[in-house]
């Protein structure tokens, strides 16, 4: 354990994120062609390790169908625009043309509409009807009231998402969802987070959850660090829950829980190394904004963005650089890792020697900082 002493009464452990680490070629190398980047979770298989980060700028009910078209996982947030409006596209629309100094004040108001089971009903039917793989997301506060809702619009994979999600959480005020027993109860495989810890992971896989979220999400939009001092260096929190996953698989006996990345992955070289520490797939916020399908026209934002009380997110500008096709799998027109992000994953599991992401989660990886610009 490398700790470093803060001050006399102070220790901490020192971190790493996605810069400070690189992926090490081997003596084996292969043809990108015949590399496999599909992933299962329970019933669910999926060509690509990409989950679509469920926030009104990247995922629509279309987005959603686009991206599972392509063989992705899309999520849509069930607290967004589209289950409090009927007709949402004029409000994405002035959200993108918002003043940046009253945006967050707007966006609060924008967001207090009250939430339509109906429309969680027909948004979740349309994704159905396309024939792709349905998946939402609620925060651990509106699951206890909208699950049931969800899961007879027939949703295939329940996500319940928050900035951090605990199987512990203690309330005065108000009795707290009980992940294990709600899980346990229901008829569908949970996905949940983030975490950062290898404790707080081992507690949320023994809920019976299917994968857990590493990372508190919207990485580029959060300005968690700013508000609450909190931040979880991705590299570090992906080994210390893929160290959880084995050592659960041990207690379990097999028991397999999927490690999904959420938060600062957003290029293709930030996704091989979130797969090199451990991650079984990747949830993508400001890579699929990017596209030219994303609902948020070159703007990023996630629900921290509105928080009624502690806003803790900021709307971002991003440049839209292609179609949601040439994001995913090229031809890339940049070398900076924005488009071709399949590609590029498969050119990095194939200079290493890898043929598999079960395989590449084994590669050697170095503590190499890189210089920001």
């Amino acid at each position: 354990m490398n700790e470093i002493e803060i001050g006399r009464g102070k220790r901490g452990r020192r971190a790493c994120t996605f810069d400070d680490i690189a992926i090490v070629p081997s003596r084996r190398t292969r043809d990108p062609e015949e590399v496999s980047v599909a992933w299962q979770i329970d019933a669910y298989r999926f060509e690509l390790p990409v989950v679509a980060a469920p926030m009104d700028s990247v995922m629509s009910p279309s987005s959603a169908v686009d991206l599972g078209r392509l063989g992705g996982l899309g999520v849509l947030d069930l607290e967004g625009l589209w289950t409090r409006y009927e007709d949402p596209q004029p409000l994405l629309d002035e959200i993108t043309e918002l003043d940046p100094q009253t945006a967050t004040r707007r966006m609060q108001e924008i967001y207090t509409a009250e939430i339509q089971p109906d429309l969680i009903v027909s948004r979740i039917e349309q994704i159905r009807q396309a024939g792709v793989t349905t998946a939402a997301a609620l925060s651990p506060q509106r699951t206890q009231e909208f699950w049931k809702v969800v899961v007879d619009a027939g949703v295939d994979l329940f996500v319940i998402r928050g900035t951090t999600v605990s199987a512990e959480h203690v309330s005065g005020r108000a009795e707290p969802l009980n992940l294990k027993r709600f899980i346990y109860e229901l008829d569908v495989p949970v996905i949940v987070g983030g975490c950062a810890t290898y404790t707080a992971a081992l507690h949320l896989m023994r809920t019976g959850a299917a994968g857990v979220l590493v990372g508190f999400g919207g990485g580029s939009t959060l300005t968690t660090r700013a508000t609450l001092g909190i931040q979880a260096p991705m590299a570090t929190a992906i080994a210390d829950v893929a160290a959880a996953r084995r050592d659960y698989m041990d207690e379990s006996g097999g028991r397999y829980v999927h490690v999904i990345a959420d938060g600062s992955v957003s290029t293709s070289g930030t996704i091989a190394k979130a797969v090199a520490c451990g991650a079984d797939a990747v949830m993508l916020g400001t890579a699929l904004a990017r596209a030219w399908e994303a609902p948020g026209k070159g703007f990023h934002w996630g629900p921290e963005s509105h928080h009624p009380l502690v806003p803790r997110g900021e709307r971002l500008r991003i440049e839209q650089v292609a179609s949601l096709q040439e994001v995913l799998f090229g031809p890339g027109r940049t070398a900076d890792g924005t488009t071709n992000l399949i590609g590029a994953l498969k050119r990095s599991m194939a200079t290493t020697g890898y043929s598999d992401l079960k395989e590449f989660q084994r590669v050697e990886v170095v503590v190499s900082p890189h210089p920001h610009a």
